[in-house]
C-alpha cells in the first residue's frame, strides 16, 4: 500500500564504500530480499515520493536517483544532495543497511517533526547515540550542510549545535514501543548473518 503524503520525501542513502562488508551492502539479501529492495518497500509505504542517494548507474533501475553534489564526503553529502533537490517540507533521510526500522517509527517521527515546524531535524537518541540516518529534515538543514562541507568537516550530528533540533530519547521510544535494535545496522557479513538467523 502506498500511503499519501504528499509534504515528505524519503531519500535511501546508498552511496557508502562497503569495504566491511566486502560487497555493496545496498544488493546483499537478508531473508531473500536485499536490503535496497527492503528500504524502498518501507519508504513507499510512507510516500511515493522516494529517491536513491548515490551512483546514477547503479541504482536507476530501481528508483529516481540523486547524486552528490560534493562527492565522496560520507553520509552528510547524502543528506546534502538529497535536500537541495528536495521539494519537500519533511524529508526522510534512511541509510540503506538499517533493515530494521519500522513503517510504525517513521510514522512518529513524521508526526513529531510536523508538530514542531521549527526544528530542522527530528532525530532519534538512542542508548548508542545520534541516529541521524534514520532521521526527519527539513529543507533549511541544506545550508548548515553546504557550509561544513565547503570548509571539510563531514560530521553530521557536529551541525546540530548550529540548527534547531528536536531529539526523541531513548526513554521517549521505549515508551513509544520502539526497542534500541530497531537502529541495528549491517556493516559486516556475520552481522548480515546473525541477522538473518534472528
Amino acid at each position: 500500500m502506498q500511503a499519501e503524503a504528499p509534504d515528505v520525501s524519503a531519500f535511501i542513502l546508498a552511496g557508502g564504500k562497503s569495504t566491511r562488508m566486502g560487497t555493496d551492502k545496498a544488493f546483499v539479501s537478508l531473508d531473500g530480499r536485499t536490503l535496497l529492495a527492503r528500504m524502498l518497500d518501507l519508504a513507499r509505504q510512507v510516500t511515493p515520493n522516494v529517491r536513491i542517494v548515490g551512483d546514477r548507474a547503479k541504482f536507476s533501475p530501481f528508483a529516481p536517483v540523486i547524486e552528490d553534489i560534493f562527492p565522496g564526503r560520507g553520509p552528510l553529502g547524502g543528506i546534502h544532495a538529497a535536500l537541495k533537490t528536495s521539494q519537500s517540507g519533511l524529508n526522510i533521510i534512511l541509510a540503506v543497511d538499517v533493515p530494521f526500522v519500522s513503517l510504525a517509527l517513521l510514522q512518529y517521527l513524521i508526526t513529531r517533526s510536523r508538530n514542531s515546524p521549527s526544528a530542522a531535524i527530528t532525530v532519534p537518541r538512542s542508548a548508542e547515540g545520534w541516529q541521524p540516518l534514520c532521521a526527519i529534515y527539513r529543507r533549511q538543514f541544506a545550508d548548515a550542510a553546504e557550509k561544513a562541507l565547503s570548509e571539510g568537516h563531514y560530521k553530521i550530528d557536529a551541525l546540530f549545535e548550529e540548527v534547531m533540533v528536536q531529539a526523541i530519547g531513548q526513554e521517549e521510544l521505549e515508551t513509544a514501543g520502539f526497542a534500541p535494535r530497531i537502529f541495528r545496522n549491517l556493516n559486516t557479513p556475520e552481522e548480515l548473518a546473525s541477522a538473518s538467523n534472528r
